[in-house]
């Protein structure tokens, strides 16, 4: 079966195991801990359920914020070894102005286009990496993404 084309509009990604599994079942053990400290009166089994759950949550939380931010930082070294091999020298001292952002919007241009799309970024065309994207013409997919 083919897949379908990644583009800007298409490129977000979902984890079933996280967003139709983990995170709903942490949620919904939460609520339900939070109803029954309410509904059965504050006991000690309720306190340390609901302890438990707010535990799971954090923890399922910040190993999701943990993976995102070592793949950023990954992006963020592809994209500066990337640009010193394309950008003209001029633009190659400029590199350390891209912000992480606009580094993480460039990674979907071909190499073709990122010298005119850093110049743009130079210029305060491009600030957001969701403009960065959405200037993008030549996407490459990146199917590789935690």
């Amino acid at each position: 079966m083919a897949k379908t084309p990644q583009s800007y509009a298409n490129h977000a990604m979902y984890q079933p195991l996280w967003h139709y599994w983990a995170v709903p079942a942490a949620l919904f053990y939460l609520l339900y801990c939070l109803v029954a400290l309410v509904r059965g009166g504050i006991t000690t089994h309720e306190v340390f359920d609901l302890i438990g759950a707010v535990g799971l949550n954090a923890g399922i939380w910040a190993s999701r914020i943990m993976a995102l931010t070592v793949q950023d930082r990954i992006i963020r070294l592809e994209m500066r070894l990337r640009l010193r091999e394309v950008l003209p020298a001029p633009l190659v001292a400029r590199i350390p102005e891209l912000t992480k952002g606009q580094l993480i919007g460039l990674r979907f241009a071909s190499d073709a286009e990122l010298p005119g799309l850093v110049e743009r970024i130079l210029r305060r065309e491009l600030v957001k990496a969701k403009e960065v994207k959405a200037a993008v013409k030549d996407w490459q997919a990146d199917h590789l993404r935690a």
